[in-house]
């Protein structure tokens, strides 16, 4: 039957956007605190994130705009784009939804969350989001229609990307609703495409592209038929991204966006099975009725990167009952979650109060904090096998010099017990190893849509599966979230401390990022017009306060012992500040990048271990020193600088506050 769009325009005119109030509440949903913004397409689109315990990424715009994927950019599952990219791609990217509606006797088409149609119908928009930031749920209420329309994104460590749809009768009718519906994922990439070639590369990326459906299962397979080569050899493409439904019976699926003009003039569609060349889709095409109060609901699955294997895995489990693949999933989401509280509790990030917007947003802040910091992983117990990794990745040649000390520890140790034993054995390299080993995890580079100049990685577990410990970022934002993740965990205060003290220059400066594996700066880029070296000395002194008076109220007289005692390293960090008189001739070209130190250090890493990039002596060894000198140095960087009622003198062409 050929249907009219134009019905639609029958129902309740809408009145414009404007005229309509926005408000902001918690509520309960599902059982959980959320928070609701009514209306919220009365106010233009913001950016908004989905976080895990695991290593998903999904950033959305509240018009449904969306990118994500596992780990870091170079496995998305939709393009990473810039944000402004993402907010205006909405309508060819992420989720969809038409629907053919039958009711009194006329058939209308309704494409909910679209702008499309606004003026046909009596619409509400609301948006809410969940305290934990796992959930986002979008939700249109048409009121001439008589029907609610709820999708939720959420993550599954096993599942992937979950989306669930909800569709329910509001009706006051006594009515059955026919519902034809198609609702599906859009511009979906293949596995393992660099977020380069999604930029560059788009439209040659297509023609390699290959959609494929299993017909007994539903499970949509996105592959590309090679990887993009220009060589003469073959260069096989063997991972995947997968999509699948489970929650709808009696299905026809679409692999690609091309056919959805042609469902919107009601002229049906033709089942795919596979396309090439094109954007991959996953679409789902369904016939439900719903009795008055009646709702519907199902979930599309999409995970990146899959291998030969993980589909086997997932042909077998879209072939048990449907109920129980999704409550199955249900049960993963809720394990994520679950994890994700525990780690936050950890931290000290869960209160009890009156004023839930209070409660609510210590949360938040506590888990934004634990992300970029990361989170202690087994409160102040350390695995002895992984302190020795750390110690084999600094300086390797401390297992063999000191392997007596090593075989003398038990398999897991406290910290404080590690401590005196590294006090007690009488090395200067133990010391500062033992103090600065902080088993952290669920820590990330920071970066996002917003700022695409910072690359994120969430690195949270090793192949074998395991907890991976580490953390990573840039100087300033590692030892701001330290500060209040000591006071959570005060026995690991003064390894922080000589963490930041080992990493600070000679000339009293410190490193642009700072890693489990050691430290990071900054290099020349000529080609590039936002590379730029200098010293990001702002915060610098400020941090190290603020570490230093927890440690003074948590544990007086500690920092007191270790004024005297050389277990402090310098970074080489290969700046050198101009003369005086070069400084004068060209303020804005202050430092020398040392490219033949470089060439050495990277010589030194690989002979030693990233303490390599320390500062060493004539005898060879790394060069220490005391926390009275390193007080001192850096003090008197500060005083060199200083200019009477101007304020330090910012020679290291970075902000210096």
């Amino acid at each position: 039957m050929i249907r009219n769009a134009e019905q639609g325009s029958t129902g309740n005119v809408l009145t414009k956007n404007a005229t309509k109030a926005v408000n902001g509440k918690p509520v309960t949903l599902f059982g959980e605190l959320y928070y609701k913004i009514e209306n919220s397409d009365a106010i233009p689109p913001f950016f908004m994130s989905i976080v895990s315990s695991a290593d998903h990424w999904l950033f959305i715009s509240s018009n449904g705009g969306l990118t994500a994927g596992r780990v870091s950019a170079e496995q998305a599952l939709f393009p990473y784009y810039t944000e402004d990219k993402i907010t205006d791609n909405n309508h060819n990217t992420g989720a969809k939804t038409i629907l053919w509606v039958t009711r009194d006797n006329q058939v209308r088409l309704w494409e909910p969350f679209t702008a499309c149609q606004h003026g046909q119908y009596d619409l509400r928009q609301n948006l809410y989001k969940n305290v934990s930031g796992t959930a986002l749920v979008f939700e249109e209420i048409n009121l001439s229609l008589g029907l609610r329309v709820r999708y939720a994104w959420r993550t599954g460590e096993k599942s992937g990307f979950v989306k669930t749809t909800w569709i329910k009768n509001i009706s006051s009718s006594d009515e059955d609703l026919q519902i034809e519906l198609l609702d599906g994922l859009q511009n979906i990439l293949p596995a393992n495409i660099s977020s380069s070639t999604q930029n560059t590369l788009s439209c040659l990326l297509d023609a390699y592209k290959r959609s494929e459906l299993d017909t007994e299962t539903g499970l949509g397979i996105f592959t590309l038929n090679s990887t993009l080569t220009d060589l003469a050899e073959p260069s096989e493409s063997l991972l995947a991204t997968t999509v699948f439904q489970v929650g709808l019976t009696q299905t026809e699926h679409l692999l690609s966006s091309t056919q959805l003009d042609q469902f919107r003039a009601g002229l049906g569609i033709t089942p795919e099975e596979e396309v090439r060349g094109r954007r991959g889709a996953y679409f789902v095409h369904a016939r439900i009725a719903l009795p008055p109060g009646g709702e519907s609901t199902w979930h599309l699955v999409a995970d990146t990167p899959q291998d030969s294997a993980d589909i086997v895995a997932l042909f077998q489990s879209l072939r048990k009952n449907p109920t129980e693949l999704y409550l199955e999933i249900e049960r993963d989401i809720e394990a994520g979650a679950a994890q994700l509280h525990r780690i936050v509790a950890s931290a000290d990030g869960w209160q009890v109060g009156a004023d839930k917007i209070r409660t609510s947003h210590h949360f938040v802040n506590v888990m934004f904090n634990v992300m970029r910091g990361g989170v202690f992983a087994d409160q102040y117990w350390i695995n002895t096998a992984d302190f020795m990794e750390f110690v084999s990745t600094h300086l390797g040649q401390a297992l063999q010099t000191h392997a007596d000390f090593f075989a003398a520890l038990p398999e897991k140790i406290h910290v404080l017990d590690l401590h005196a034993r590294v006090d007690q054995y009488g090395s200067a390299d133990l010391a500062r190893l033992g103090y600065s080993y902080l088993p952290l995890t669920f820590s990330r580079r920071h970066g996002d849509p917003s700022r695409p100049w910072n690359r994120f990685s969430i690195n949270i577990r090793k192949v074998d599966g395991s907890l991976r410990l580490n953390y990573e970022g840039n100087w300033r934002d590692i030892f701001q979230n330290w500060e209040a993740l000591a006071y959570s965990f005060p026995e690991f205060v003064e390894g922080m401390i000589v963490t930041f003290l080992s990493a600070t220059t000679a000339d009293g400066y410190n490193p642009y990022r700072i890693t489990r594996s050691g430290l990071d700066w900054e290099v020349p880029d000529p080609g590039n017009p936002w590379a730029n070296i200098g010293y990001w000395s702002d915060h610098q002194i400020i941090y190290l306060q603020k570490l230093m008076e927890i440690s003074s109220r948590v544990h007086p007289g500690r920092l007191r012992s270790l004024l005297e005692r050389p277990i402090l390293s310098y970074a080489n960090v290969p700046y050198r500040i101009k003369p005086y008189t070069e400084l004068i001739k060209d303020p804005y070209n202050t430092i020398h990048f040392d490219d033949v130190l470089e060439n050495a250090i990277n010589e030194r890493v690989k002979v030693f271990g990233t303490d390599g990039k320390l500062l060493y002596s004539r005898d060879g060894q790394v060069l220490h020193c005391s926390l009275a000198e390193k007080l001192l140095t850096l003090l008197l960087a500060k005083m060199v600088n200083f200019v009477p009622e101007g304020g330090i003198w910012m020679n290291t062409q970075r902000p210096e506050w």
